[in-house]
């Protein structure tokens, strides 16, 4: 929903309800509405508010009183972590940033009037909008599914309640049944990886269920970290993981929840427990606000975040077009850290520097065997490019296995801090 002008000024006339811009009612502070309160729109209300030292009046549009993140929520499936530990609240972004908190959807973007319409009616003006609303699905992708199934067949891609299912069903499954996951084309959010995410289900089916089957149906011919994945998997659940690549079918699929089936190529599997991970878009307040491309992502400037259609309108994170960087939560982080600083430059004045961004993804394969892929990027005309880069190899020792797991908890922990206080 992109609202125009005559429909602004009438909601105006109707409710009262906008927040004017500052030269409109002679508040002196420029405003800033972020939209998603994610690893990159926390991120980036958090620095503004912080570097900003009050010279900046911003609000967060979020309805979510508490954040659960995708990191990390596999480990929670596979009994490595708690439900708990994966949820962050706002209080420090509020109490000490002094950042708003509109606990309300976003319904639409007027980038003319720069004004975002919440869901309850009320308008917002702003001098810069930061939309980073993660992912969205595509309709139809996964022939059979949509999300009125999901709580048949769960996503398990936005971590909350559809996590707590998956791990419900996995843990429900009879005596030798079958998982099977719909993994999803590139590009997808990741974490929570699809390959982790089997093999938290293949540790918990190991203990639980060892005579259970893994079944993974897969359009794409290559994965990232496939070797190291692949290795595990052979070293601690042999014989138990299945993968159907497109050779085989797996970019040829159809479900049927309400019987528990799984078409592949016309063969019919029968599953017990069915992960389905649909392909993916930017979040639909982006479409609404008129930023996205006929690929369904947000193309940005490399050297700010700022989008390719309007200046004025950053996207960051999982639903922008950037380059080589993967949707992950670090990198929605590096990327909000950027964008605040050109935000914060362009409104104050202040000094803005080259920009720079960092990756880093880890994944647990089993007990103290982790592994990571990571990457430096810089900023070109075109696009964040990678200029250095390192992997985990196969045949690693076990010690080093397990400092990659423990460097993984520290870094947990670090990054929630940063994006929530």
């Amino acid at each position: 929903m992109i609202l125009n002008r005559r429909g602004f000024i009438g909601t105006l006339a109707a409710s009262g309800a906008v927040l004017a811009a500052p030269a409109v009612l002679g508040q002196t502070k420029p405003r800033v509405v972020v939209i998603g309160g994610g690893a990159g729109g926390a991120t980036c209300a958090r620095y503004i508010a912080k570097d900003g030292d009050g010279a900046l009046d911003v609000t967060l549009v979020e309805p979510a009183e508490v954040y659960y993140t995708c990191f990390f929520s596999n480990l929670y499936i596979g009994g490595f972590r708690d439900y708990d530990s994966l949820a962050h609240r706002y209080d420090k972004l509020t109490g000490e940033y002094g950042i708003t908190h509109a606990r309300d959807m976003a319904a639409g973007v007027d980038r003319g009037a720069m004004t975002v319409t919440l869901a309850g009616g009320e308008v917002l003006s702003y001098d810069r909008l930061v939309i980073a609303p993660g992912i969205d699905f595509v309709d139809g992708s996964v022939p059979g599914w949509d999300l009125s199934k999901a709580e048949i067949m769960p996503h398990a891609y936005k971590a909350g309640p559809q996590t707590q299912l998956l791990k419900q069903q996995i843990e429900g499954m009879p005596e030798g049944g079958t998982y099977c996951m719909v993994a999803p084309p590139n590009p997808y959010r990741c974490p929570p990886g699809p390959y982790e995410r089997i093999s938290m289900v293949a540790h918990v089916l190991k203990e639980r269920n060892p005579t259970a089957k893994i079944l993974i149906v897969d359009p794409k011919e290559k994965f990232s970290k496939q070797g190291l994945f692949e290795e595990g998997w052979g070293k601690h659940y042999s014989g138990m993981i299945t993968r159907i690549g497109p050779d085989f079918g797996g970019d040829n699929v159809e479900v049927r929840p309400d019987t528990m089936e799984v078409v592949i190529d016309g063969a019919v599997e029968k599953v017990d427990v069915c992960n389905v991970i649909p392909a993916q878009k930017a979040g639909e307040i982006a479409a609404a606000a008129g930023v996205t491309d006929d690929k369904g992502w947000a193309p940005v400037n490399p050297h700010s975040m700022a989008t390719r259609a309007d200046p004025n309108v950053y996207v960051m994170g999982d639903a922008s077009s950037q380059g080589d960087m993967p949707k992950s939560g670090f990198s929605a982080n590096s990327q909000a850290k950027v964008a605040a600083m050109s935000i914060r430059s362009e409104l104050t004045g202040s000094k803005a520097f080259p920009a720079k961004y960092s990756n880093t993804c880890w994944s647990l394969i089993d007990t103290d065997d982790g592994v990571k892929v990571g990457a430096s990027y810089e900023a070109t005309d075109e696009k964040i490019a990678s200029v250095d880069s390192f992997v985990s190899q196969t045949g690693e020792d076990a010690d080093l296995r397990k400092a990659t797991y423990e460097e993984s908890l520290g870094w947990y922990a670090g990054i929630t801090a940063d994006i929530f206080g």
